[in-house]
């Protein structure tokens, strides 16, 4: 009996397919992320790169472009088990809300603020409306590693998302006031790793078996 059954279970089983190497899954990842950030401000139009400087736009997207690699980077950690991380998913938030603060608080100095909340609540949903398709791609990339905590990898899903989304708005938003830049653009990246959060913890109680 007991030969039985290892015959079946040793017949069923199939090797699959090894995931790709963590730098092309991170690139894809990136790579999703430009893309995405650029075919939204393409859509709404490229009104906050066209206000911006040389030397305003050469930080900015570099510090974007730096986060947004190693936001990839860690989600992809999450999603392999046993791979080393150096941030974590809450040090990742951390990271990228301070060194948006931080880049913010240097190139912008007018501090006039008009409409603040109307125009400020409008580039916060555009920011987290984008960061919605950013995870479904991301999801389809990583969809066959395995997460060993949902949550957290969840959390770091959503810090991507939301610098894509904060990457969109610094193409198109041409309101350089810093204090809209500073709260309404550096809010899209927390408000969307609550999301993620949210979305992965129900996910994986949804599918936690109960037992009486």
């Amino acid at each position: 009996m007991l030969k039985g059954i290892a015959d079946s279970i040793n017949s069923s089983l199939q090797p699959v397919r090894p995931l790709p190497p963590p730098w092309v899954l991170t690139g894809g990842l990136a790579l999703i992320c430009a893309g995405v950030a650029l075919a939204a401000a393409a859509r709404a139009g490229f009104h906050g790169i066209e206000k911006l400087t040389l030397w305003e736009s050469i930080p900015i997207f570099s510090t974007l472009g730096i986060l947004n690699w190693v936001a990839a980077m860690e989600l992809v950690r999450q999603l392999i088990p046993g791979s080393r991380r150096h941030f974590g998913a809450g040090g990742l938030l951390i990271t990228a809300n301070g060194s948006l603060l931080g880049i913010f608080a240097l190139v912008f100095h007018d501090y006039n603020t008009q409409r603040f909340f109307g125009a400020g609540i409008t580039c916060l949903l555009t920011g987290v409306l984008v960061a919605f398709p950013t995870s479904i791609f991301s999801w389809l990339v990583l969809r066959r590693g395995f997460a060993v905590k949902p949550v957290s990898a969840g959390l770091a899903a959503g810090t991507l998302a939301g610098l894509c989304g904060v990457t969109m708005l610094e193409l198109h938003c041409p309101n350089l006031e810093a204090l809209h830049v500073l709260v309404w653009h550096t809010a899209v990246v927390p408000a969307a790793a609550a999301a993620g959060t949210v979305v992965a913890w129900a996910l994986s109680n949804r599918s936690r078996p109960t037992g009486r």
